[in-house]
């Protein structure tokens, strides 16, 4: 007997979960989110980010619109679905490159996060780029750095010759 009313309490939820989701009239806005995982400093492409209608009060101050994102960079990573903001968004540098290298010490790598601010160093001891920005970590072996254009060209030459290092900041 109580597992028959528990059944038909179920369902009786369920009608009412359904009935709930389906009225109209809930006002919503539409919200700018992340469409898929995204690194630090890449320009934002259509494929980027996707619209999403959620209840005014869940949408976040300062929501931008697509117009208002696309062609800008992410100041830290993103994660898929989480909303995007003006706080979070800032102007890509023309003047800024990024570039992959595999490192001289792989162990090095898993010390990295997007964000982290490093000091690129080829050989001899020659620093191809002070300040540099590690924009994503792949597979666990490769690095992008983000640099100014001459020091990312420095640092695509010398990988190719020498395995090029990190310090952190």
């Amino acid at each position: 007997m109580l597992l028959h009313l528990r059944r038909i309490l179920a369902g009786l939820l369920a009608l009412v979960a359904v009935g709930l989701a389906l009225l109209p009239g809930s006002p919503t806005v539409d919200v700018l989110v992340a469409a898929h995982d995204l690194a630090p400093g890449v320009p934002l492409g259509a494929t980027d980010v996707r619209v999403v209608a959620m209840p005014p009060a869940l949408a976040p101050a300062g929501a931008v619109s697509e117009g208002d994102a696309l062609g800008r960079g992410l100041v830290g990573a993103a994660r898929a679905g989480e909303p995007l903001t003006d706080a979070r968004l800032t102007p890509v540098d023309p003047e800024v490159s990024s570039v992959a290298v595999r490192l001289a010490d792989a162990g090095v790598v898993g010390l990295l996060r997007p964000g982290s601010r490093v000091d690129v160093v080829g050989a001899e001891a020659h620093v191809l780029a002070a300040d540099a920005s590690v924009v994503a970590v792949r597979e666990g072996e490769v690095v992008v750095i983000s640099a100014n254009r001459a020091a990312a060209h420095r640092i695509a030459a010398e990988s190719l010759a020498n395995p090029v290092a990190v310090t952190l900041h």
